[in-house]
């Protein structure tokens, strides 16, 4: 399919912007070029697309069942009670609201962990965007049970081609205190085989750390890297009880770590993540959502105002996560992290791409596109999603939408009254 996005604003000037089957072929003051697919750009600017680093998609049937909650008590008495009531056919409208959502927020690529792996790839490859999808690995250190998991990986490795292009699969090894060391050592020598990556939770909470070190002896990463998980594939979510010794270590192995501001907050994690020992090591890190379940929004650019003024907060210094390298951080570091290549809107590159709607009163009167999307928005702003060449949302609307919202509200009512 071609695109013709017209009289677009782009990097400060007006411009044709033409796409042909989801690579950037001209950028142009004019472009003469026929299109199957037409844009008006006016008043909006063109953007890289946003990436959603850490998602339990699926959750958005929780959205507000269970808050302001202890963690133990939320996920004993809630959270845990619900998932043992999932079907394949629950996690896939869990997932494909999740997809609309995030389509409605500017995201074309999450990465994910949950359960019924086939359910959440055949709604991302439903909905149109890019899945990069792991099943929660759990064995609770039990042999028969890591035996199981590690059939069942295989099966869905071998499955994942049948949804490529959008679908890729991934690892998820849920935690060091849920996976055996043998467990993590299999999917070591399968990921360096077959080029995949390890999608973990990591030094989320003080308990993991104390965990790692009565039965280890070793901090998460110290561990992870005593038995070579950790490398340039290895993927850490949520890193608030990190210090200066586990990000020297994640450097020197060129691993990549996703921060998760809002469910961090949300779920009172006693600390935060620590931002200024990742720009001093240079730790490539992304952002993420989590699930809605402990967020309860899956949108980045709410997340990157959460980010930025943390960070300003925490290290006391104001000029912490400036809005040009917090979007950068959202956009095109994030698809260095997930090899999606040069994630910028410039001929023969294959960026997705959102169109932003200027004309909204909080951007106006429009002096800083950066400022204004970090510090004064959500991703209502977001007029436009085009995903792998493909149009997914224009004027804010979405093909099919009315249909998931009404369809997934019955789902999630009934499996909390199954």
């Amino acid at each position: 399919m071609n695109i013709l996005i017209k009289n677009v604003s782009l990097d400060g000037e007006i411009r044709d912007i033409f796409i042909k089957n989801g690579t950037i072929e001209e950028i142009l003051e004019h472009c003469g070029k026929e299109a199957d697919k037409i844009i008006d750009g006016r008043d909006k600017v063109a953007l890289p697309s946003l990436i959603n680093g850490h998602t339990h998609a699926a959750m958005t049937l929780f959205r507000g069942y269970a808050d302001d909650m202890q963690l133990k008590n939320w996920l004993e008495e809630k959270i845990w009670v619900l998932e043992a009531k999932l079907t394949e056919e629950d996690v896939y409208w869990g997932s494909k609201l999740a997809c609309l959502e995030m389509i409605k927020n500017g995201i074309t690529v999450f990465n994910d962990m949950y359960w019924h792996w086939e359910a959440t790839a055949r709604a991302s490859n439903d909905m149109g965007i890019r899945g990069l999808i792991s099943a929660v690995f759990i064995d609770m250190f039990d042999r028969k049970k890591s035996q199981e998991q590690i059939e069942h990986n295989i099966k869905l490795f071998e499955i994942s081609e049948k949804y490529k292009p959008y679908v890729t699969f991934t690892f998820g090894p849920h935690a060091i205190y849920t996976v055996s060391r043998e467990s993590l050592q299999w999917m070591r020598e399968f990921s360096e085989a077959h080029n995949i990556l390890i999608h973990m939770h990591l030094s989320e909470t003080q308990e993991e750390t104390r965990f790692s070190k009565e039965k280890y002896g070793l901090s998460p990463v110290d561990f992870l890297d005593s038995i070579g998980v950790l490398s340039d594939r290895f993927i850490g979510c949520h890193g608030c009880w990190l210090d200066e010794h586990d990000c020297t270590i994640l450097k020197s192995r060129k691993s990549k770590l996703v921060h998760v501001p809002v469910s961090n907050l949300k779920l009172a994690v006693g600390r935060v993540v620590p931002h200024f020992l990742m720009k001093e090591h240079e730790i490539p890190f992304c952002f993420g959502t989590d699930g809605c379940a402990s967020n309860n929004h899956l949108d980045i650019i709410e997340t990157m105002k959460f980010a930025s003024l943390i960070a300003k907060f925490f290290t006391h210094n104001p000029t912490m996560f400036p809005a040009k390298e917090t979007f950068d951080i959202a956009t095109k570091i994030a698809a260095n992290i997930f090899f999606l290549g040069d994630w910028e809107i410039k001929v023969g590159n294959s960026p997705d791409i959102i169109l932003i709607d200027t004309m909204r009163p909080e951007l106006v009167p429009n002096f800083d596109i950066y400022s204004d999307i970090v510090y004064a928005s959500n991703g209502y702003i977001v007029d436009t999603v085009i995903c792998m060449g493909k149009v997914l949302m224009e004027n804010r609307q979405v093909p099919g939408e009315e249909e998931i919202l009404r369809h997934t509200k019955k789902v999630a009512r009934a499996l909390v009254e199954r």
